[in-house]
């Protein structure tokens, strides 16, 4: 076996460091030691753009918005689901992932930053988000670890409760907003159901024939048609019934 390299290094908004590795055509990003992404476990990106635009099938000029760049597989799904009259905003905030991608990843995916329908924006996607009022038919997240944030501790903004509400502002009638997470979280989809959302969670596998390795994604819209088929809906804790107390009755004389 080829020993692991490092090609590059750069650093995390809130500084830590990201380094890129690569073993033969496999690359693998770590922050702080900890593995962030590796190309050979993306079968759960390709799931993220497959069922956040499930509902686009047909649709003749699509808007787009993906949420991170990653390894670009995400895009590359996108791309080949959506029409040629298609537009594709993505968003990374980390400029050395952009340039990772231009110089090593897209002999992974077909080089899909070269795509005319695609305009490459970097810098921080809630931003970006809030200005964009009814403009998107679909918004692909796949920003740090998912909710539970890993490289970067500003990520709450776009988990919370303001960037989950810019997402519905930004989504046009009838759009979907779909989010990858490494873990399942009860806590986000209450989130999500709290800004009027209706709410599925995928299990997906990490990799192409895993069963064991999983990652989830989430895909809410206000049209509950729209979801895609087959998700499990997330299951509110039961309200506790309250005692009444037994009345009291008076004996007949």
């Amino acid at each position: 076996m080829k020993p692991l390299v490092k090609i590059a290094t750069a650093q995390t908004p809130d500084g830590r460091a990201m380094v890129l590795y690569q073993r033969d055509r496999d690359f693998t990003i770590q922050v702080n030691g900890l593995e962030l992404m590796q190309s050979r476990q993306h079968e759960s990106e390709l799931a993220l753009a497959r069922l956040g635009c499930a509902h686009l099938a047909g649709h003749k000029a699509p808007r787009i918005l993906i949420g991170g760049l990653g390894l670009g597989y995400t895009l590359r799904q996108t791309l080949d689901m959506l029409s040629p009259k298609a537009r594709v905003v993505v968003g990374e905030l980390v400029g050395a992932i952009v340039e990772w991608n231009q110089a090593f990843f897209g002999t992974l995916n077909g080089q899909p930053l070269e795509d005319d329908r695609i305009d490459l924006k970097t810098g921080d996607v809630v931003e970006l988000i809030l200005r964009s009022k009814s403009r998107f038919d679909a918004i692909l997240l796949d920003i740090d670890n998912g909710p539970s944030a890993m490289t970067d501790s500003g990520n709450w903004r776009l988990y919370g409760s303001e960037g989950i509400e810019a997402c519905r502002s930004a989504l046009r009638d009838k759009g979907c907003l779909a989010v990858w997470s490494a873990e399942p979280s009860k806590k986000f989809e209450k989130l999500l159901m709290s800004c009027k959302f209706h709410v599925t969670r995928f299990r997906v596998p990490a990799y192409k024939g895993s069963k064991t390795e999983s990652r989830f994604v989430f895909v809410a819209s206000e049209d509950k048609k729209r979801l895609p088929p087959g998700g499990g809906e997330p299951r509110l804790p039961k309200k506790k019934e309250s005692k009444k107390r037994p009345g009291r009755f008076r004996k007949r004389r």
